[in-house]
């Protein structure tokens, strides 16, 4: 029997509650860093009182990825080396890889999907402080790149059996988005229970908005969804993990207005895509090592 939106409604908040809370140090490193008066002193004092995310964040920092002239053993050493901002990106994607699952039975590929919301996210800064200066923080679309897509995470966890479905659909009908057999097959999006979480995680309203509405064309432009909804694209584009959802020619361009009709000069201004590759590796190698 089909569900009516007022079942579906329930059931996605039901699977909502379901998933872990956000990590409070990592929250609180969000509001100091909100604030642009903010000292490194106050950034440390958080993290380190973290060992989990302390230990991680120095992993990364240690990477060969980073390739610093010395080994770095404090969080104070590595704001100095890398900065404020570098740091809290770090916190913040150590902890959202930490609440994903390590398996599910939907068989959505979990490796993929971390991958790409690792590269939407650092795409998404860069491509905030080349063309929304002053607009959005690059930190906020940072945080929309390495979330947006996380309602399938929920998909996968609690609704495994509709997600197969959707993913089987996906598999069986290349070119299908995979947020269009979401709706045909569990009655919404993810989206939708994207957003659900991340205003239970106490993101605020801007982000929830941004994360709801990334693949909706009627959603009004703002800066930070056009920076993500470009991020998104090249990171399919170039296929730095797809996130079951894989480019399809002839895509929309993105808000022509801000960036242009010609979207290989987007993707050179971004520099090397290696580079920021790398550093998506590494995050993702450091979050998911125990």
């Amino acid at each position: 029997m089909t569900q009516t939106a007022a079942e579906i409604d329930k059931e996605l908040a039901i699977v909502v509650e379901r998933m872990p809370a956000f990590p409070k140090s990592v929250q609180r490193i969000l509001e100091l860093t909100r604030n642009v008066d903010c000292s490194s002193k106050e950034l440390v004092g958080i993290i380190e009182k973290d060992p989990v995310i302390t230990l991680k964040v120095l992993r990364v920092i240690n990477s060969a990825q980073l390739s610093l002239p010395t080994k770095i053993t404090s969080i104070n050493q590595s704001v100095v080396y890398l900065g404020v901002n570098t740091i809290k990106n770090l916190a913040l994607s150590i902890a959202a890889i930490g609440i994903l699952p390590s398996g599910n039975a939907a068989g959505f590929d979990i490796e993929r999907y971390l991958l790409h919301s690792l590269t939407t996210a650092i795409f998404a800064r860069q491509l905030c402080t080349l063309y929304a200066s002053g607009e959005a923080d690059p930190g906020d679309c940072y945080i929309a790149g390495l979330l947006h897509d996380f309602g399938k995470i929920v998909f996968a966890r609690f609704m495994p059996e509709q997600f197969g479905q959707v993913l089987a659909r996906c598999a069986a009908e290349t070119g299908m988005p995979s947020h269009h057999a979401e709706r045909e097959l569990i009655g919404a999006d993810h989206t939708v229970v994207g957003a659900m979480l991340a205003a239970k995680w106490q993101f605020p309203a801007p982000l929830v908005e941004c994360i709801r509405n990334h693949h909706s064309p009627e959603a009004r432009d703002s800066a930070m969804s056009d920076c993500l909804r470009m991020a998104d694209l090249i990171s399919r584009l170039h296929e730095r993990g797809d996130s079951e959802n894989p480019y399809r020619e002839g895509e929309a361009p993105i808000n022509p207005l801000r960036f242009g009709v010609g979207l290989g000069r987007v993707i050179e201004s971004l520099g090397d895509l290696g580079t920021l590759h790398a550093e998506a590796r590494g995050f993702a190698q450091a979050g998911r090592a125990s």
